[in-house]
């Protein structure tokens, strides 16, 4: 991995360079949220930011995506073809991507998102914990990959690890805005990453827990949350590893009509529900306890299918914490 500086006097300038490839999105502050959002200036972008209400997942997954439409006996393809900058990613969500790759772009491969991960420019930035984080316990605090160029704050710049070809082409056109890494800028580098490192406030005992989540299946700590639970999938709306969704076709007029894909829910009683009326999880309970199985799923090739965000718990509305709960039911079992 090659690393070089951007001083600070020449960042103004690097997002002005980063336009050439196409539109920034980066985020932006709503109060006391925020949002990827397009952005024209760099003083709309908000970098203290510590988690968006969407994940950066909506550029490759989209809540609602119209797929093709029917006018008269033809199905047209709706395509998708612009170039786009995601300016600000922190390394959970980069991690977030790569679990959508695996789902995505095994063959078959899901041509929307396909098209759009090869269309994407991913900059990192390094961010500091707050209390919902917990992704330095599943190994996502870090990412090695998954991103073009990544972005960690030094005192008078950002050193800056390029982690692709087209991060590499970025850096070589505009090489008169970057420096060379010097011993200072390591210290500082390393200095950061510790005292980040140390300000992790949760923290997840993955150890064995596939294990143990097989063993209590029917543990009352299920029934307890299932009881508090509003049921109303918020938790999978701003997860960036959910991929559930459906199709379904929008009827305009006669012979005229889209099909969409959007997003659905494992909370939603009709999730499922399969021909024939039979529902495979048709309690609150089932729903519930389905969601903690399906993120704690741990696969050796791939690691767990939680990222450590901290989203489902600041947006849930009953005030049910993740981690919580898994220490329950480890807690339930002794």
């Amino acid at each position: 991995m090659r690393y070089v500086k951007l001083p600070v006097e020449n960042f103004q300038e690097f997002f002005e360079r980063l336009k050439e490839i196409g539109k920034i999105y980066a985020p932006v502050r709503h109060n006391s949220i925020y949002k990827f959002e397009e952005v024209q200036e760099l003083s709309e972008v908000s970098l203290n930011y510590t988690r968006t209400i969407l994940p950066p997942k909506k550029f490759f997954v989209k809540p609602r995506d119209p797929m093709s439409k029917l006018k008269g006996e033809e199905w047209i393809e709706i395509k998708d073809g612009e170039k786009f900058v995601l300016f600000g990613v922190h390394s959970c969500d980069i991690h977030a991507l790569k679990i959508l790759d695996k789902a995505y772009l095994s063959e078959p491969a899901d041509p929307y998102y396909k098209t759009r991960r090869e269309n994407a420019f991913i900059v990192g930035i390094s961010c500091m914990p707050d209390e919902y984080c917990f992704c330095k316990s599943l190994g996502t605090h870090f990412a090695m990959d998954g991103f073009d160029l990544f972005l960690h704050e030094l005192p008078d710049g950002w050193l800056v690890r390029v982690g692709s070809i087209k991060g590499h082409e970025v850096v070589w056109k505009n090489q008169e805005l970057f420096e060379d890494v010097t011993e200072e800028d390591l210290k500082n580098f390393k200095e950061f990453e510790e005292r980040r490192a140390k300000s992790f406030k949760r923290e997840l005992s993955k150890e064995g827990l596939a294990d143990i989540l097989d063993l209590a299946f029917d543990s009352k700590v299920w029934r307890k949350y299932a009881d508090k639970c509003l049921g109303c999938g918020n938790c999978t709306l701003v997860c960036p590893t959910c991929r559930c969704y459906e199709v379904c076709d929008n009827w305009i007029r006669a012979y005229e009509s889209v099909r969409v894909r959007r997003y659905d829910s494992c909370f939603m009683v009709t999730h499922g529900l399969v021909a024939g009326g039979h529902n495979f999880r048709p309690t609150r309970l089932d729903r519930f306890r389905h969601r903690y199985y399906c993120k704690s799923y741990f696969d050796p090739s791939s690691g767990f299918n939680c990222v450590g965000c901290g989203r489902c718990d600041e947006f849930c509305p009953a005030g049910i914490e993740h981690v919580k709960v898994l220490e329950e039911v480890r807690e339930g079992l002794i």
